[in-house]
């Protein structure tokens, strides 16, 4: 057998257990209006005419035929409806997955170098790039994401990376040019995973993320409790063989960074983050041991300047973190909640922070809504909208959003 299925994680048992708890809302009709992505005459066109440059992207990952949710982004975080874009492929759902569908941070990204949103299509192999103006999506292109379940992207200068789920598992490198993404000939590094084509939730990879400085890709294993880390040649190319790290916290999932380019990591078994020092050979270095929320099943995690905030699927909550002069990481609060859950945000799963780190906005799988946050001088939220009529988590669901 594979090192990477040898043990059995607790995060199938745990949340399913969770998952079992939440009451699944009916799935609501969206109310936007179905553009092509080339179409001018569409709703987000209108809206950009209007001045409008912020947005909010999410990914419906529909079963049937993904599509991209275009929201417009007021001056005060409040959310309006400006269009749905196809992808031109499909979305995915991994096997036994409770609430979240992709099972992965990271699906959906933008990058503001290029001004391209990439989204992944699980069900096609296949990931999709747009270019952004304001809230239309234009210059749709689709291309082969060099494996099996494409859940996870990385981006880091003109490189991105793709993570594939299914089967053995990969890393997929491509170019980010004017016409869109361009395979990395001789980039593609499988990650000896034992899958099916559609995996299992516990036992697929987490997330794939490029180090602040860009020397490296780090992925997360859940079910090996490893965190794989290839360092990346000049040439965009990874290391044949990746560092394999064990985690110090059980069921790593969600990786992101602090200012000075520490790696901390979400892990789902006990609702943990770690704080790791990355040193230039891919091993990591534990400076921080796991830090308890006291929430149910911690997933996902990002930054926003000093603070960081996680969500917690099992209970649906959002957690604040903050970090001192020295790095270390504190709780918001003693209670582990930065913002109480109402009965339109069950299903806490993926979040976004926008550029100006002012606000923060978080997918509730189960009940079809995105919250709105802003974030306060001392880490505090204070919700200020609810998009709804999003694909709720069924047979699948939403899973990706992105903040411009």
């Amino acid at each position: 057998m594979s090192r990477h299925t040898r043990r059995r994680s607790p995060l199938r048992v745990r949340l399913l257990t969770a998952g079992a708890g939440i009451v699944a809302a009916a799935a609501a009709v969206a109310t936007v209006t179905v553009a092509s992505a080339d179409e001018p005459g569409g709703p987000a066109a209108q809206s950009a005419k209007a001045g409008a440059d912020h947005a909010v992207f999410v990914q419906g990952n529909e079963l049937d035929g993904n599509t991209i949710h275009a929201f417009r982004r007021g001056k005060d975080g409040a959310l309006s409806a400006a269009g749905r874009y196809a992808t031109g492929g499909k979305g995915g759902d991994q096997v036994d997955a409770p609430t979240d569908s992709l099972a992965s941070q990271g699906s959906l990204v933008y990058d503001d170098a290029s001004g391209l949103l990439l989204a992944v299509n699980a069900g096609s192999g296949t990931v999709t790039s747009f270019r952004v103006d304001g809230q239309r999506l234009t210059h749709r292109q689709v291309v082969d994401s060099g494996g099996y379940f494409p859940s996870s992207i990385a981006v880091y200068g003109n490189l991105a990376y793709v993570m594939n789920a299914g089967g053995s598992g990969s890393v997929q490198g491509f170019r980010i040019t004017a016409s869109g993404l361009k395979p990395v000939r001789g980039s593609q590094r499988s990650l000896g995973l034992e899958n099916a084509r559609v995996p299992l939730f516990s036992s697929s990879p987490g997330q794939v993320a490029f180090t602040p400085d860009g020397r490296a890709l780090a992925v997360t294993t859940k079910s090996a409790n490893t965190i794989e880390v290839f360092p990346v040649r000049r040439d965009g190319r990874p290391a044949h063989r990746a560092v394999v790290n064990d985690s110090v916290g059980g069921v790593p999932f969600a990786i992101t960074f602090d200012k000075s380019g520490r790696m901390l990591v979400a892990e789902a078994e006990k609702s943990t983050v770690s704080t790791y020092k990355v040193r230039a050979d891919g091993r990591l270095k534990a400076v921080q041991r796991p830090l308890a929320n006291g929430q149910d099943t911690l997933c996902w995690l990002e930054r926003a300047g000093d603070f960081f905030y996680g969500g917690n699927t099992g209970n649906s909550t959002v957690t604040g973190y903050r970090t001192d002069r020295h790095g270390r990481l504190a709780l918001t609060n003693d209670v582990g909640v930065a913002t109480p859950p109402s009965a339109k945000s069950q299903g806490v799963i993926d979040l976004a922070v926008t550029q100006d780190e002012k606000f923060l906005y978080v997918q509730n799988a189960v009940s079809g809504t995105v919250d709105g946050f802003r974030v306060g001088r001392d880490g505090s939220l204070t919700k200020v909208t609810t998009a709804t009529g999003l694909p709720a988590f069924a047979e699948s669901g939403m899973e990706g959003i992105a903040a411009v």
